[in-house]
C-alpha cells in the first residue's frame, strides 16, 4: 500500500499527519519537499488532485509570500506555481497521495479521510489534543 507525503519535519501539522498514518499501521514514502522540491508537473498534479486551487496551495504565513507579491490577484496560477518551484516554502503542507485521494492535511487529521486502513490505537496531537481514541475511532 502505497502512501506519499511531502513533509516538513519542523512543521507540527506535518509531524502530526506523519504521526497518524503511522498510526495506521503505515510506513510512507516520505519527501521532504523543502530538499527535494517535486517538478512541476509533480506539483501541479499534486494540486489538481486534491481539489485545491493554486492559490490555496500556496503558503503565506512564514513564507516570502508578501515580499514576493503573490497576494496581487492578478498573479496567474502559472506565476504561483513558478513561485513555489522557487520557493519550496510556499508549498502548503503537509500533502498526502493515498490510494483513496490526495489531500492538503490541514488540520492534520484529514488524513483520516483518505487512509485506506483504520488508526490501530489512541493518538493525540503534539499540543495534547486527542484525535483518535484507543479504539481507533475519530474524536471528532
Amino acid at each position: 500500500m502505497e502512501v506519499t507525503i511531502y513533509h516538513n519535519p519542523e512543521c507540527g501539522t506535518s509531524r502530526n499527519t506523519l504521526g497518524l498514518i503511522r498510526n495506521a499501521g503505515i510506513e510512507p514514502t516520505i519527501i521532504e519537499y523543502l530538499k527535494q522540491p517535486p517538478d512541476r508537473a509533480t506539483l501541479a498534479d499534486l494540486i489538481q488532485r486534491s481539489g485545491l486551487s493554486v492559490r490555496s496551495a500556496v503558503r503565506e504565513k512564514g513564507t516570502p509570500y508578501l515580499e514576493l507579491g503573490l497576494d496581487n490577484p492578478a498573479t496567474t496560477d502559472e506565476q504561483l506555481i513558478d513561485a513555489m518551484l522557487a520557493h519550496p516554502i510556499l508549498i502548503n503542507r503537509p500533502i498526502v497521495v493515498t490510494p483513496a485521494g490526495v489531500r492538503l492535511c490541514r488540520p492534520s487529521e484529514v488524513v483520516l479521510d483518505i487512509l485506506p486502513v483504520p488508526q490501530r490505537g489512541a493518538f493525540t496531537k503534539e499540543d495534547g489534543e486527542p484525535v483518535v481514541d484507543a479504539e481507533g475511532k475519530r474524536i471528532k
